[in-house]
Protein backbone atom coordinates (compact mmCIF):
# COMPACT_ATOMS: atom_id res chain seq x y z
CA UNK A 1 0.00 0.00 0.00
CA UNK A 2 1.20 3.24 -0.75
CA UNK A 3 1.43 4.31 3.00
CA UNK A 4 4.08 5.76 4.90
CA UNK A 5 4.94 3.39 7.38
CA UNK A 6 5.58 3.22 10.96
CA UNK A 7 8.26 0.70 12.83
CA UNK A 8 7.08 -2.38 13.50
CA UNK A 9 5.91 -3.20 17.04
CA UNK A 10 9.08 -4.97 19.74
CA UNK A 11 8.99 -7.94 21.44
CA UNK A 12 5.85 -10.02 19.95
CA UNK A 13 5.95 -12.76 22.13
CA UNK A 14 2.41 -15.58 22.50
CA UNK A 15 2.72 -16.42 26.21
CA UNK A 16 0.33 -18.98 28.08
CA UNK A 17 -0.26 -17.46 31.75
CA UNK A 18 -3.05 -18.25 34.41
CA UNK A 19 -4.85 -20.39 32.28
CA UNK A 20 -4.64 -17.70 29.27
CA UNK A 21 -3.40 -17.39 25.47
CA UNK A 22 -2.10 -13.75 25.71
CA UNK A 23 -0.04 -12.11 22.52
CA UNK A 24 2.10 -8.86 24.49
CA UNK A 25 4.06 -6.51 22.35
CA UNK A 26 6.11 -3.38 23.18
CA UNK A 27 5.85 -0.07 20.35
CA UNK A 28 8.18 0.35 18.22
CA UNK A 29 10.88 3.10 18.49
CA UNK A 30 9.50 6.80 18.49
CA UNK A 31 5.90 5.77 18.40
CA UNK A 32 3.07 8.68 18.40
CA UNK A 33 0.40 8.86 21.40
CA UNK A 34 -2.40 8.12 19.26
CA UNK A 35 -1.28 4.56 17.82
CA UNK A 36 -3.38 1.82 18.10
CA UNK A 37 -3.11 -1.74 17.38
CA UNK A 38 -4.84 -4.62 15.45
CA UNK A 39 -4.34 -8.66 15.79
CA UNK A 40 -4.72 -11.09 13.74
CA UNK A 41 -4.11 -14.85 14.40
CA UNK A 42 -4.04 -18.62 12.56
CA UNK A 43 -3.55 -22.52 13.09
CA UNK A 44 -1.22 -24.64 11.70
CA UNK A 45 -4.06 -26.67 10.79
CA UNK A 46 -5.58 -23.34 8.02
CA UNK A 47 -2.04 -21.88 7.46
CA UNK A 48 -3.42 -19.64 4.84
CA UNK A 49 -5.72 -18.12 6.64
CA UNK A 50 -5.67 -15.14 9.35
CA UNK A 51 -8.50 -14.63 11.68
CA UNK A 52 -9.57 -11.15 13.15
CA UNK A 53 -9.73 -10.93 16.97
CA UNK A 54 -12.81 -8.63 17.03
CA UNK A 55 -11.96 -7.63 20.49
CA UNK A 56 -8.30 -5.99 19.48
CA UNK A 57 -9.19 -4.41 16.74
CA UNK A 58 -7.73 -0.69 16.71
CA UNK A 59 -6.85 -1.09 20.66
CA UNK A 60 -4.55 1.65 22.53
CA UNK A 61 -3.43 -1.16 24.86
CA UNK A 62 -0.33 -3.82 24.41
CA UNK A 63 -1.75 -7.11 24.98
CA UNK A 64 -4.84 -9.55 23.50
CA UNK A 65 -5.87 -11.86 24.88
CA UNK A 66 -6.91 -15.00 22.53
CA UNK A 67 -8.09 -17.56 24.51
CA UNK A 68 -11.93 -17.75 23.94
CA UNK A 69 -11.15 -16.78 20.17
CA UNK A 70 -9.11 -20.05 19.43
CA UNK A 71 -11.82 -22.66 18.04
CA UNK A 72 -8.92 -25.78 18.66
CA UNK A 73 -6.70 -25.77 21.49
CA UNK A 74 -4.85 -28.84 20.09
CA UNK A 75 -3.34 -27.01 17.22
CA UNK A 76 -0.78 -24.61 17.29
CA UNK A 77 -1.45 -20.99 16.89
CA UNK A 78 0.87 -18.20 15.52
CA UNK A 79 -0.15 -14.51 15.88
CA UNK A 80 0.18 -10.92 13.98
CA UNK A 81 0.31 -7.26 15.56
CA UNK A 82 0.31 -3.92 13.49
CA UNK A 83 0.13 -0.59 14.32
CA UNK A 84 -1.53 2.29 12.96
CA UNK A 85 -2.19 5.93 13.46
CA UNK A 86 -3.71 7.97 11.33
CA UNK A 87 -2.68 7.37 7.74
CA UNK A 88 0.48 5.77 9.17
CA UNK A 89 0.85 1.89 9.22
CA UNK A 90 3.30 -0.28 10.37
CA UNK A 91 4.52 -3.95 8.74
CA UNK A 92 2.76 -7.05 10.59
CA UNK A 93 4.52 -8.92 13.44
CA UNK A 94 4.29 -12.15 13.88
CA UNK A 95 4.73 -13.95 16.98
CA UNK A 96 6.32 -17.75 17.02
CA UNK A 97 4.01 -20.83 17.57
CA UNK A 98 2.43 -21.96 20.67
CA UNK A 99 0.21 -24.01 21.22
CA UNK A 100 -2.85 -24.04 24.47
CA UNK A 101 -3.53 -27.61 25.60
CA UNK A 102 0.15 -28.50 26.46
CA UNK A 103 1.44 -25.11 26.72
CA UNK A 104 -0.93 -23.48 29.20
CA UNK A 105 0.32 -22.45 32.28
CA UNK A 106 -1.50 -22.63 35.19
CA UNK A 107 -2.81 -19.91 38.20
CA UNK A 108 -2.72 -21.76 41.69
CA UNK A 109 -6.15 -22.27 42.97
CA UNK A 110 -7.90 -19.94 45.74
CA UNK A 111 -9.34 -22.12 48.60
CA UNK A 112 -12.29 -21.72 50.09
CA UNK A 113 -12.38 -23.33 54.03
CA UNK A 114 -16.15 -23.56 55.36
CA UNK A 115 -15.11 -24.43 59.33
CA UNK A 116 -17.93 -26.52 60.69
CA UNK A 117 -17.98 -28.30 64.24
CA UNK A 118 -16.12 -31.22 63.72
CA UNK A 119 -15.04 -31.17 60.23
CA UNK A 120 -13.73 -28.63 57.41
CA UNK A 121 -15.14 -28.79 53.88
CA UNK A 122 -11.85 -26.95 51.45
CA UNK A 123 -12.79 -26.16 48.19
CA UNK A 124 -10.72 -24.89 45.05
CA UNK A 125 -11.58 -22.22 42.83
CA UNK A 126 -10.33 -21.83 39.65
CA UNK A 127 -9.59 -18.42 38.05
CA UNK A 128 -10.77 -19.80 34.68
CA UNK A 129 -11.69 -18.58 31.48
CA UNK A 130 -15.42 -19.27 30.86
CA UNK A 131 -14.85 -21.07 27.32
CA UNK A 132 -12.16 -23.20 29.14
CA UNK A 133 -14.25 -24.69 32.26
CA UNK A 134 -14.91 -28.08 29.96
CA UNK A 135 -11.32 -28.80 30.58
CA UNK A 136 -10.36 -31.65 32.87
CA UNK A 137 -9.06 -29.56 35.54
CA UNK A 138 -8.09 -30.83 39.23
CA UNK A 139 -6.01 -30.03 42.34
CA UNK A 140 -3.70 -31.52 45.11
CA UNK A 141 -4.15 -30.04 48.66
CA UNK A 142 -2.01 -30.00 51.36
CA UNK A 143 -2.77 -30.52 54.95
CA UNK A 144 0.03 -30.14 57.80
CA UNK A 145 0.14 -28.40 61.42
CA UNK A 146 1.78 -24.52 61.87
CA UNK A 147 4.66 -25.25 62.79
CA UNK A 148 5.45 -28.60 61.20
CA UNK A 149 7.20 -29.69 58.22
CA UNK A 150 4.72 -32.81 58.29
CA UNK A 151 2.02 -32.35 55.68
CA UNK A 152 -1.22 -34.75 54.71
CA UNK A 153 -1.79 -34.94 50.63
CA UNK A 154 -5.12 -34.84 48.84
CA UNK A 155 -4.12 -35.57 45.77
CA UNK A 156 -6.12 -35.45 42.45
CA UNK A 157 -9.36 -33.82 43.46
CA UNK A 158 -11.64 -32.75 40.45
CA UNK A 159 -11.99 -28.96 39.94
CA UNK A 160 -15.49 -28.86 41.85
CA UNK A 161 -14.65 -31.56 44.43
CA UNK A 162 -15.00 -30.49 48.35
CA UNK A 163 -12.48 -32.53 50.39
CA UNK A 164 -14.40 -32.94 54.00
CA UNK A 165 -11.39 -33.95 56.75
CA UNK A 166 -12.98 -34.80 60.16
CA UNK A 167 -11.12 -32.39 62.63
CA UNK A 168 -11.83 -34.05 65.97
CA UNK A 169 -8.70 -35.24 66.80
CA UNK A 170 -7.05 -31.88 65.39
CA UNK A 171 -5.78 -29.25 67.83
CA UNK A 172 -4.36 -26.24 66.85
CA UNK A 173 -3.40 -24.25 64.29
CA UNK A 174 -3.76 -25.85 60.96
CA UNK A 175 -2.89 -24.98 57.19
CA UNK A 176 -3.69 -25.37 54.05
CA UNK A 177 -2.50 -24.96 50.35
CA UNK A 178 -3.08 -26.12 46.88
CA UNK A 179 -1.77 -26.46 43.35
CA UNK A 180 -3.49 -26.84 40.28
CA UNK A 181 -2.93 -29.96 38.29
CA UNK A 182 -3.60 -30.45 34.26
CA UNK A 183 -3.12 -33.46 32.90
CA UNK A 184 -2.30 -32.80 29.00
CA UNK A 185 0.61 -34.62 27.71
CA UNK A 186 2.48 -34.22 30.11
CA UNK A 187 1.29 -33.34 34.00
CA UNK A 188 1.84 -29.69 34.74
CA UNK A 189 1.40 -27.78 37.95
CA UNK A 190 0.81 -24.57 39.26
CA UNK A 191 3.06 -23.28 42.09
CA UNK A 192 1.19 -23.29 45.36
CA UNK A 193 -1.49 -20.93 46.59
CA UNK A 194 -0.94 -19.04 49.93
CA UNK A 195 -1.29 -20.73 52.65
CA UNK A 196 -4.22 -20.44 54.73
CA UNK A 197 -4.60 -21.11 58.45
CA UNK A 198 -7.07 -21.80 60.68
CA UNK A 199 -7.51 -22.40 64.56
CA UNK A 200 -9.08 -25.69 65.35
CA UNK A 201 -10.74 -26.78 68.37
CA UNK A 202 -9.21 -23.79 71.02
CA UNK A 203 -11.37 -24.66 74.16
CA UNK A 204 -10.94 -21.05 75.61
Amino acid sequence: SGHVQLLPPQNVTLLSRDFEMILTWAPGEGFPQDVTYTVRYRSQDHMDTWLEVPHCKNIPRTSCILTCVLSNIYTKIQAQVKAVSGRLQSPWVKSRFKDYYSEVELAPPVLILNVKENSIHVSASFPLPACREKLIWKYELNQWKAGSEDKKKYEDKFRRDTVTIDTTALRGNYCFSARSVYDSITIKYSEFSQPVCVPLNHKG
